[in-house]
């Protein structure tokens, strides 16, 4: 039985694991995003003959980055603002209740 419970503190834990993986996954979302559209330029140019084309690509390749970028953060930021909501991490309900302790008026010597 010793080896069990042995075996039960060496299991993996796969959050962090997850939470390095999504991280990893922004950026490599952002060079495909930025690829996609540069091949998407590069095919407009060919099929058009303008030499605009591919820059549009590129431009649509950039904002697709940018838009995975703000969905990442958004993400993240609802999990901050649930996070916060929980009583142990209410620090700044703790520091507002510090402050108004305090009295910065004139002081007696």
């Amino acid at each position: 039985m010793d080896k069990e419970d042995h075996k039960d503190e060496k299991k993996p834990r796969i959050r962090p694991i997850i939470e390095a993986a999504d991280s990893l996954s922004l950026g490599l979302s952002m060079v495909v995003a930025v690829l996609i559209g540069v091949g998407l330029g590069w095919l407009l140019e060919r099929l058009s003959g303008s030499h605009w084309a591919f820059w549009v690509g590129v431009v649509i390749g950039i904002a697709a980055a940018i838009l995975n970028v703000y969905k990442a953060y958004s993400k993240q930021a609802e999990a901050f603002n649930e996070l916060a909501k929980e009583p142990r991490y209410a620090i700044k309900k703790q520091l507002e209740d510090d402050e108004d302790d305090e009295d910065y008026g004139e002081k007696s010597y």
